[in-house]
């Protein structure tokens, strides 16, 4: 935290903090196998590049960043790991003392060990649920890793109270955007399909509410040498899709073989109900089995190299 090693139970922050007050703040969950980091570095870089973007701060640098996780990873003697660097506004009291802009943010490093997933969430493929609210794509946030993250916890909480794995964020014109938590890829008739990130619009295209993920991009290289389209999706190409699958760092690739759709009991009722639409035939599709298959090998070639 800030640069020195703190216990769990004696870290503290201030309640002046600009994430405490204002919730700003921007935030990077990775992975870590065979003591290392997956792609720290572009992590890193997403961070620094989002806060400055943001105006959060100038003054972050990526070496720094970067070696700061390598050593609290190290310092917990782990080889399998969930590793978040957040970052937020800094002490408030600090900038108005100072009566400048320069003042340090808040860096902290905390160091878990990783999630664990069922096996069947990859042998048979997860329901997702559709979440109540829109990703507005013109907010300066939109697309970006903040602390705001109040809107998709809620989402997540609805889902699983469906025992749905996700839910996912249409935009405000019924486009699908992405997961609560992870990047959606659908597969029509061995096309990769993708909605563009925030960084993939032209000066000229509208903008993108999604982020650019690690993983994602991990998944795209991967899929050199098939047709990949990253473009708009609309309802009826998610729910025609051969396979849907989602992308993070923590479970990496996860199949999605139901959409749970909420939709009237009959034209006459208004009573609403959560009807299953299963994804292709609803088991978890070849293309999918073998991208997991294909980044599962990548992550440990990247971090015992």
């Amino acid at each position: 935290m800030n640069g020195q090693f703190v216990s769990a139970d004696e870290a503290t922050l201030s309640v002046f903090d600009a994430g405490v007050q204002h919730g700003v703040g921007l935030f990077e969950t990775m992975a870590a196998a065979n003591g290392r980091v997956f792609r720290a570095e572009a992590h890193v870089q997403r961070l620094v590049d989002s806060a400055r973007q943001l105006r959060l701060s100038e003054r972050l640098q990526v070496e720094p960043l970067v070696e700061a996780v390598r050593l609290a990873l190290e310092r917990n003697s782990m080889d399998q790991a969930r590793v978040r660097l957040t970052v937020t506004g800094g002490n408030l009291n600090m900038l108005q003392s100072s009566g400048t802009n320069e003042h340090d943010p808040t860096v902290i490093v905390v160091v878990q060990p990783p999630t664990e997933y069922p096996d069947t969430f990859f042998e048979r493929g997860v329901g997702v649920t559709i979440a109540s609210g829109r990703l507005a794509p013109w907010t300066p946030g939109a697309g970006h890793k903040t602390v705001d993250y109040w809107s998709r916890i809620h989402a997540l909480q609805e889902a699983a109270t469906v025992r749905a794995g996700e839910a996912l964020w249409l935009t405000p014109d019924a486009s699908v955007a992405s997961g609560s938590v992870s990047n959606i890829f659908l597969i029509k008739d061995e096309v990769l399909l993708t909605p563009p990130s925030r960084v993939e619009c032209g000066p000229d295209d509208p903008p993108s509410p999604v982020l650019p993920g690690i993983t994602r991009q991990a998944v795209l290289e991967l899929a050199k040498g098939r047709r990949v389209e990253r473009r708009t999706i609309s309802i009826d190409e998610l729910l025609g899709a051969d396979e849907v699958f989602l992308t993070n760092s923590s479970w990496q690739v996860l199949p999605v073989t139901a959409l749970l759709l909420k939709a009237k009991a009959a034209e006459d009722d208004d009573t609403i109900t959560l009807q299953q639409h299963p994804v292709g035939d609803g088991g978890v599709g070849s293309i999918t089995s073998d991208l997991r298959t294909a980044l599962l090998a990548l992550i440990e070639r990247e971090t015992t190299a």
